[in-house]
């Protein structure tokens, strides 16, 4: 998860996502990078907007707690949004995926 925060933190001050900075960053962070996953990660990254992602992440969760909070008389209508949730999910985080398998 280090790794996905690095590459957050370069992201926030607009600084390029590359091998070696995500290494910087973690290296000052303490954590012994490996390069495989650095790579993978930059690689993962490269097709991503990562502005975009991080904004639908943090609305996601906020969207789904109304159905939740519902009841079961909202019941279809949570069914409704979780189905709608997933398509979203499957297209937006395509390259994030690989990251955590």
């Amino acid at each position: 998860m280090e790794y996905v925060y690095a590459a957050m933190m370069l992201h926030s001050a607009d600084k390029k996502i590359d091998e070696k900075a995500v290494s910087s960053v973690l290296d000052a962070a303490g954590v012994k990078a490996d390069d495989a996953r650095v790579k993978a990660l930059v690689a993962s990254l490269a097709s991503v907007d990562i502005g975009e992602a991080m904004s639908q992440a943090i609305a996601a969760p906020s969207a789904a707690a109304p159905a939740a909070a519902g009841g079961a008389s909202d019941a279809p209508a949570a069914e409704a949004a979780e189905e709608e949730e997933e398509e979203e999910e499957d297209t937006s985080f395509e390259g994030l995926g690989s990251l955590f398998g």
